[in-house]
């Protein structure tokens, strides 16, 4: 067993006083230990002279093995989180000094009961990019495999809510939406397995992805999610092989899994939430690769005669790769073109480039530049990237980013800046801090929240960077990987990227619905707190004070000044774009009820006179 700060402890119990040998310095620690529900608190007197302290665990009953798990805690003398659920054991603080002398603390014995999980819980899910595309298919070339992500958490509410770590079961099984669609198998959807060996070296079963993840199967049994840890705190299932074909064979790109939190001990349901697994084989790469179309018409070469107009583009992507590059693909198919064009997506080992990766452009490089001076007419949406990122019919931007008139190349400028040599593929990527530069007082460009990413050509896109961090990402860290609240994943309270709530597609709303009672993005704090709200000023998400609260109605005119309320409603508290009412909202101030539409930005002189504008409160 590790220790490791996510880990669950459900209860624990003082049993003796010392255990090990005393040396003569350090002097040892003395052990304690407070439980609150499901959380653990760790702390250790310090020592004078300890250089650092070690956590330890030995199993029970002793059986003379000294320890099963040991953690460096350098000189920090507590720690919070939860334990795996396991078999009962010993923990004990061990001091240390420069000498190499040592002694241990009292030890305490950890019981572990999942049957004592209380309270009520919410479980979000999510997927990591919004959308995941794959090859209509594997026999001739594979851009992409079948490979879907989903991720969730658990909190269990309350004043001070907290994420649960594997002391719950996390699983995911198909969920019909509102016409009826669901998708729980993708036997006979594919040829996906009869290529998977060649191709990725890999030979799972049917209905089983690359990496073990598996659908539920006509008969919908519920899949384990597993849980991950670290410093994402959630609990991840990577390479689910869905298709966009449901169950009767009928195309739908947004298919539902109800993604469940469960106690182990009984299987009880804690939470459920209806969860998008987007995905999409929709690549329209037959415009001009299909024999006698633009990117096949060189006289004196051979194309595709396949009557399987799927089959013929692809031939002719080969026959032209063969034409222009010397190469002889066509004669050695099914082909991964990762396996000579590195993309990191594929590095499931994260090995970096080998082979003739090394030598040759990214598969980034390659599509996007090659692609940049050649596609130069465009769909109906008037969107080149809708050609393959994944299709004018699932337009997988579909978030309130999209709903406001935004497109791919405000985010990611052109095919000519995606295809630079010097952008690393999947890393270098527009940010939220990019246009959410900051508040309505500290913000950079005109607007407070800017509609381009970049400031720079289109075709060089190099992302803003705020200086004000307030709707910034982690450091280093992209949206899809960041947590904030309290350790709340972005994508939790915001939605998949390019699907932020609230989206153009129906599905993708239910979750958020399902949360909060209404769309958009976790606003209601009640989502995780329950009823147990204690007031704050700016203790919430990006600095936020208590929403739709009346307490904080009733209270709120001691905090307020130009500086604390003007970064959302403005210096003038008129209200601004960053303080719209997510839903239509009812309370009472002043004396008298007030009602607010969803949209109203909100300012002082709703309810009494304007504050920051000089009026009397």
């Amino acid at each position: 067993m590790k220790w490791n700060k996510h880990l669950l402890v459900i209860t624990c119990a003082l049993i003796f006083s010392v255990s090990g040998t005393a040396l003569s310095q350090p002097q040892p620690p003395v052990l304690s230990v407070v439980i609150s529900g499901t959380w653990i608190d760790l702390s250790w007197t310090p020592v004078q002279g300890a250089t650092g302290y070690t956590l330890s665990f030995a199993p029970i009953p002793y059986t003379g093995i000294a320890s099963i798990g040991t953690a460096d805690m350098g000189t920090q003398t507590s720690l919070s989180g939860y334990l795996w659920v396991g078999a009962a054991y010993y923990v004990a603080i061990q001091s240390r000094d420069g000498s190499g002398l040592s002694s241990y603390s009292n030890a305490l014995q950890v019981v572990i009961n999942p049957s004592l999980l209380t309270g009520s819980y919410q479980v979000f899910g999510f997927n990591d990019l919004g959308m995941h595309c794959y090859d209509p298919d594997f026999s001739v070339f594979s851009i992409l495999p079948l490979y879907n992500v989903l991720h969730a958490q658990v909190v269990q509410k309350g004043t001070t809510p907290k994420i649960i770590g594997p002391t719950v079961n996390v699983t995911y099984k198909g969920m019909a939406d509102a016409t009826g669609s669901i998708n729980t198998t993708s036997i006979g959807k594919t040829n996906f397995w009869e290529y998977v060996l060649p191709l990725f070296g890999e030979n799972p079963p049917v209905d089983e992805g690359l990496l073990g993840a598996k659908m539920p199967g006509l008969v919908n049994q519920p899949q384990l999610i597993s849980w991950t840890g670290g410093t994402t705190n959630w609990f991840a299932a990577s390479g689910i092989p869905i298709t966009a074909l449901d169950d009767n064979h009928n195309i739908n790109t947004y298919p539902l899994m109800n993604v469940q939190a469960l106690d182990p001990a009984n299987s009880n349901v804690l939470s459920s939430l209806p969860v998008v697994v987007p995905v999409s084989n929709e690549m329209a790469c037959n415009v001009c690769h299909n024999t006698g179309n633009t990117a096949a018409s060189i006289s004196g070469v051979k194309w595709s005669q396949n009557t399987d107009p799927t089959i013929q583009f692809r031939e002719n992507i080969l026959i032209l790769h063969d034409y222009r590059n010397g190469t002889n693909l066509n004669n050695s198919r099914p082909v991964l073109c990762a396996s000579c064009h590195y993309s990191p997506v594929l590095d499931l080992g994260h090995t970096g480039p080998v082979g003739p990766q090394v030598m040759n452009k990214t598969m980034s490089e390659a599509t996007h530049g090659y692609h940049a001076s050649r596609v130069t007419t465009l769909p109906p949406s008037g969107n080149a990237c809708y050609y393959c990122h994944p299709g004018e019919i699932t337009q997988c931007v579909r978030g309130t980013m999209a709903t406001a008139g935004l497109s791919c190349l405000d985010c990611h400028g052109t095919m000519t800046a995606v295809g630079q040599v010097t952008r690393r593929p999947w890393a270098d990527l527009p940010m939220c801090q990019s246009c959410h530069t900051g508040d309505a007082v500290n913000h950079l460009g005109t607007q407070i929240i800017g509609r381009t990413a970049y400031s720079n050509s289109p075709d060089t896109a190099t992302p803003i960077v705020a200086t004000n961090k307030r709707f910034a990402e982690q450091d280093n860290t992209l949206y899809r990987n960041s947590v904030g609240h309290n350790g709340v994943a972005c994508e939790s309270c915001h939605g998949s990227t390019h699907a932020e709530w609230p989206t153009s597609q129906a599905n993708d709303n239910l979750a958020a619905t399902s949360i909060q009672g209404h769309d958009g993005k976790i606003t209601e704090c009640t989502a995780c707190h329950g009823t147990g709200l204690p007031l704050t000023t700016n203790g919430g998400p990006h600095g936020m004070h208590n929403v739709n609260s009346q307490s904080w109605i009733n209270g709120h005119h001691s905090f307020a000044s130009k500086q604390a309320c003007g970064t959302c409603h403005g210096t003038t508290g008129t209200g601004t774009v960053i303080s719209k009412a997510a839903v239509n909202r009812a309370f009472s101030a002043e004396g008298r009820n007030v009602s607010i539409s969803k949209g109203t930005q909100i300012g002082c002189g709703l309810c009494h006179e304007n504050v920051l504008a000089g009026g009397k409160n």
